[in-house]
């Protein structure tokens, strides 16, 4: 049969136009799937909101047990202890660019006596860290079986059933509003000089350590975040934190530098 050039655009011309359509729903369908997509991270990203501290955020330090130190240290932010006596805080007027909360007269000669404001602190402390602990659905568990070492850490919600170790570095990687919040089932050990580094605009302030067990800051360490911790917070000789120690126990100083995160 011969074939002529309008029959074969009779019968061309229909398939071309199946194939336009075919063509034309799949990238509706790709654009579609884009943008569930994309709304998806965002709605993921807009339900990570920081843990409210609320008057626990007055302090750079907070414990219930007390603050021992090995003289000197250098704490700029409020510190305060409750609900044990004042002679359980054995920093030294000058080693404080803050003011020092007690509940008696018993502590340093420049005490603030306030022990309603510190009651208040202490509870929200514990709310924070029940907040902090309370966080469904975390982005990684388990990441690196506990050793986050050499890891570059995007913003989110990071959860372990045991310890985690940060024996040289690690780098959180975020913007300036962005939040991470790590919820650490057993001990935070962070190594001797090891440090926390922050990238793109990422703030101290937005970085939550959530600690059942304790917290060890070794040997000049320079560590970052706010640490809500339900037992010790310990900082070995020359550490220093850019953050809050909050303690449901206590906090041991040796020569620190332990700084406020800036707004």
């Amino acid at each position: 049969m011969n074939i002529t050039p309008e029959l074969k655009r009779a019968v061309s011309a229909p398939m071309r136009l199946a194939c336009a359509v075919s063509q034309r729903k799949f990238r509706v369908s790709l654009l579609a799937a884009l943008v569930v997509s994309l709304a998806s991270a965002s709605l993921g990203m807009a339900a990570l909101v920081p843990v409210n501290l609320r008057s626990a955020g007055s302090f750079v330090i907070l414990s219930k047990t007390g603050i021992t130190d090995v003289y000197a240290s250098a704490i700029v932010g409020n510190v305060g202890t409750s609900p044990i006596t004042g002679a359980a805080l054995l920093l030294a007027c000058n080693e404080v660019a803050g003011s020092i909360y007690t509940v008696d007269a018993a502590g340093p000669a420049c005490e603030v006596i306030n022990p309603s404001f510190l009651t208040t602190a202490i509870s929200d402390m514990q709310t924070a860290y029940t907040d902090a602990a309370g966080r469904k659905n975390p982005n990684v568990t388990e990441l690196g079986a506990g050793n986050i070492n050499a890891m570059t850490i995007p913003p989110g919600l990071y959860k372990w059933s045991s310890s985690v170790g940060i024996p040289i570095v690690v780098t959180l990687a975020g913007g300036p509003n962005d939040v991470w919040i790590f919820q650490i089932a057993g001990n935070l050990t962070v190594g001797n000089r090891a440090q926390v580094i922050l990238r793109g605009g990422a703030k101290a302030k937005n970085v939550f350590w959530q600690v059942a067990g304790q917290t060890t800051l070794g040997t000049t360490a320079n560590f970052k975040g706010v640490v809500l911790c339900q037992t010790l917070i310990a900082m070995n000789t020359g550490a220093v934190l850019n953050g809050r120690a909050l303690a449901q126990t206590a906090v041991t100083l040796q020569m620190n530098a332990v700084t406020q995160p800036a707004n």
